[in-house]
């Protein structure tokens, strides 16, 4: 069993990649010179797959059921997965997003051990009622946290208002009271239907070889089914749900999220649409960019101020995001700034700035063990690979990110989400 060599000669960087019988799609990155290794197994399972057919069944789950599970998961009747990492010296963690749930770990020492017991973790589920109970309350206070998290609130409350009925509009983490509904057959429905080794990847990277990470797998693999799990989502319109939404809590200084929302008729987008993405908003958006030194200049942002392509499936918004006492105002001059640049498109000057400064940030993400991993599996999920990135932003030219621009940035689809503090005007 050989593994398949992937190699990029513009960046000098290989790694391998190889189906296991098992199901499980492995990718192991070297990387010569590093003393540590990160590993991180991943599957296609967030918060939004709540509604689902599985073996000829329909099935809906409660807000927060892939959170829920991801904490369940580190249980098992041998006892905390975490307890035996710290055998091992390694450092877990694990975390859920809209789209996907990982667990990982990173450490210098007793790489196999840690991989064995990152293996058996995602095939050996424990849910009984007495462990799924205990947990309500530890994820209670973390949705209480987040309720008071103003970096969260400002970004959860835009997409609850510019989605009607896709479930991006729901916190990742669920409700205190959805997760009340959460009992041991509901986790094991989810396990069950996304937690397949066909629906997974397992990144290595770091100080580790194919080899290494093979022998462990064929030793501890259990080979799965055949994957027939299908989410379904709701119709979602073009148009946003509301524009404005507004929060009161303790900040020092009062913050935006501003997005503009897209079709999601044509899924996935290619690396060249998403390159394209990447390059028009550090063109329009970034530190050099004459939308920015205007901001700047009428004090209407600081260093916080950013912007961000969300996308996945079924949902898709340019977001603009920072600290501000005239949110409106903001809004008013990138929606105009906007308008100009649909008329006007990119230059060819700002084009090329723009694509070396993203192309430059790639480049730079292969020193990253816990950046490579990370975007090796998402984009094992959605079609696209590191090396398809680097190799998009290279070669593509400016007519490819203004005819791309058509389909994105519309002023009129917009929804500015505002945190104000709770003693201002």
């Amino acid at each position: 069993m050989n593994f398949e060599v992937i190699q990029n000669e513009r960046a000098g960087e290989k790694y391998y990649r190889l189906c296991h019988p098992s199901g499980l799609t492995m990718i192991v990155y070297p990387k010569a010179g590093y003393h540590s290794t990160y590993a991180s197994v991943g599957t296609n399972f967030g918060s939004i797959n709540t509604h689902f057919v599985s073996s000829g069944k329909e099935i809906t789950v409660p807000d927060g059921t892939a959170h829920y599970l991801e904490h369940k998961l580190f249980e098992s009747e041998e006892g905390d997965a975490f307890h035996k990492y710290a055998k091992t010296g390694a450092s877990a963690n694990a975390y859920t997003s809209f789209d996907m749930t990982c667990y990982l770990f990173s450490c210098t020492e007793k790489f196999g051990e840690s991989l064995e017991i990152l293996l058996d973790l995602i095939q050996s589920p424990y849910f009984t009622e007495e462990t799924v109970a205990k947990e309500q309350g530890i994820i209670g206070q973390e949705i209480k946290m987040y309720d008071d998290n103003a970096d969260w609130r400002v970004m959860m409350n835009l997409l609850s208002a510019m989605y009607h009925c896709h479930p991006i509009n729901t916190d990742i983490a669920g409700t205190v009271e959805s997760i009340a509904r959460i009992t041991p057959d509901i986790l094991y429905d989810c396990y069950n239907s996304y937690y397949n080794l066909h629906n997974m990847v397992l990144c290595v990277a770091g100080n580790v070889s194919p080899e290494e990470v093979l022998a462990i797998a064929d030793r501890k693999l259990k080979v799965s089914g055949a994957f027939d799990t299908k989410t379904l989502f709701p119709a979602e319109p073009y148009e946003v749900k509301q524009h404005y939404i507004e929060q009161r809590l303790p900040v020092a200084v009062p913050m935006f999220c501003l997005g503009f929302k897209e079709r999601t008729d044509r899924v996935p987008l290619t690396e060249k649409e998403v390159a394209c993405t990447n390059i028009l908003l550090e063109a329009f958006a970034g530190e050099g960019s004459a939308l920015y030194r205007k901001l700047l200049d009428d004090k209407l942002i600081n260093s916080s101020f950013g912007s961000e392509y969300n996308e996945g499936n079924g949902y898709r918004a340019v977001m603009f995001d920072g600290e501000t006492r005239d949110a409106l105002r903001v809004a008013d001059t990138i929606r105009e700034a906007v308008r100009a640049l649909k008329q006007n498109g990119i230059s060819q000057e700002d084009f090329e700035i723009a694509r070396r400064s993203v192309y430059g940030r790639i480049i730079s993400g292969f020193d990253s063990p816990s950046g490579i991993a990370a975007q090796m599996i998402s984009g094992e999920f959605s079609g696209r690979t590191l090396f398809g990135s680097l190799e998009a932003t290279a070669c593509v030219t400016v007519e490819d990110v203004n005819e791309r621009l058509k389909d994105q940035l519309d002023p009129d689809n917009y929804t500015l989400s505002v945190i104000k503090g709770i003693d201002e005007g």
